[in-house]
């Protein structure tokens, strides 16, 4: 495996290059599209071997990002979503694994009908194209984009963050070897060898007509900058303001453990719960265990007078909190006056991401799920399932928060487009 080496380059010639990515992507994906399901499959799985057999080398690349990251002085939140262990380079083999058992979604006929005229009309799902993934610190993303891009037809061109410039690269060349044992091209799964940030501007071009969409996963400014700038469709969410709403008719045992493990399973991916919501008349019963297990697990509360008066701890939100995505182990805690009073809050200061009600009352939960406008809504379950691989995607490619085309984990199937495909006998319109 050859070593990556992080280094500064020329804009023009980075632009040379990633045009140059793009344009075998392109050429790539057209023999992608028709690969049989065998292929893609040895494929992944091949890949999947090779990281473990590799693991020691993705570790000491990981150990090489950590070192960085901790002289650049990055939060301890950040740092985790950057770290790799054994059990997480596991885990991400499993995924490939995972990914290569799932139906293969080229092709699938989506609907059947037949005109009058005797026209038969099939409706077929298709790949996309070549996809843009652009990310930051988390190695694993290098696999789960890959992984489901082949396994759905499509070429993918990553752009990992500088931070994951190691750990990304040599995840990448166990996907690529997969490739090249499979009969594949290697240019299915590109990766931008550039530390530099002008590689992004490129993608955002679309890397001279070669790009079909662009998925970033990161923080909010990498998010703007890409619906900003892009200029191809775009698969995004903005942030993560998630919300969990403690209902008045609440179980309190089931809602302590829901609520600190949506906050601080892990603090730091888009699922973790950032607002804690509680019923005015379950306020007395409820909130101060709450706060309590929470201050337990080390986790610092932001809170209203009401979760002030339950907790000395508890320190004054601010209206800035109610809109802020902490990613770490923070949280904002208000007491509401109703379920309306719940979803209003949630409609306000969320981000459509994912919002999760604890309750008892069916009714209370079903109006909850169908109010609250976000690409996930749970009843009596932590946020943190808000992820493909619990979804059983296999893994994602992100979450969309958007209205077009895909919504929530962006798995396999919301990786496909379709076509028609129409069969006559000779039939001409008048």
């Amino acid at each position: 495996m050859s070593a990556a080496v992080k280094i500064a380059e020329p804009e023009e010639k980075v632009r040379t290059a990633m045009r140059a990515l793009g344009a075998a992507a392109r050429k790539a994906q057209r023999a992608l599209a028709n690969a049989p399901s065998e292929q893609k499959t040895l494929a992944l799985t091949a890949a999947a071997r090779r990281l473990r057999e590799r693991a020691r080398e993705i570790l000491a690349a990981n150990a090489r990002d950590l070192a960085e990251g901790e002289a650049k002085g990055l939060t301890a939140a950040f740092l985790d979503r950057l770290a790799l262990n054994p059990a997480r380079v596991e885990a991400i083999a499993r995924g490939l694994e995972e990914v290569a058992a799932l139906p293969d979604p080229v092709g699938r006929v989506l609907a059947t009908f037949a005109r009058p005229n005797g026209l038969l009309i099939e409706r077929v799902a298709t790949p996309l194209g070549v996809v843009g993934v652009i990310y930051e610190s988390r190695p694993n993303v290098t696999a789960d984009a890959g992984a489901l891009c082949l396994k759905s037809g499509n070429a993918v061109v990553l752009r990992g963050g500088s931070d994951s410039f190691y750990s990304s690269a040599a995840i990448h060349a166990c996907l690529v070897a997969g490739l090249s044992e499979a009969g594949l091209p290697e240019a299915a799964i590109a990766r931008a060898p550039f530390a530099s940030r002008a590689a992004v501007g490129e993608m955002l071009e679309g890397l001279g007509g070669t790009l079909d969409v662009i998925v970033p996963r990161g923080g909010k400014s990498l998010v703007e900058r890409v619906q900003r700038e892009a200029r191809v469709p775009v698969f995004a969410h903005l942030e993560g303001i998630v919300h969990v709403f403690v209902d008045r008719a609440a179980d309190l045992d089931k809602a302590v453990k829901i609520v600190v493990n949506a906050k601080m399973r892990r603090t730091g991916v888009c699922g973790a719960a950032e607002t804690l919501l509680v019923h005015r008349d379950a306020a007395a019963a409820m909130l101060k265990p709450l706060i309590e297990a929470l201050i337990l697990e080390g986790c610092a509360i932001r809170g209203d007078k009401a979760a002030q008066a339950a907790d000395p701890r508890v320190t004054q939100a601010t209206e800035a909190d109610w809109r802020t995505e902490y990613l770490d182990a923070i949280i904002s805690v208000r007491v509401v006056d109703s379920l309306h009073a719940a979803i209003y809050h949630i409609e306000t200061y969320g981000s459509h991401h994912t919002d999760a009600i604890v309750t008892e009352d069916k009714a209370a939960a079903e109006r909850f799920l169908k109010e609250v406008d976000s690409a996930i809504v749970l009843h009596n379950a932590s946020t943190q399932f808000a992820d493909g691989g619990e979804f059983g995607f296999g893994a994602e490619i992100g979450i969309a928060t958007g209205r077009m085309h895909a919504r929530g984990p962006v798995g396999v199937e919301q990786l496909c487009t379709f076509k028609y495909r129409v069969r006559g006998d000779g039939q001409t319109r008048p």
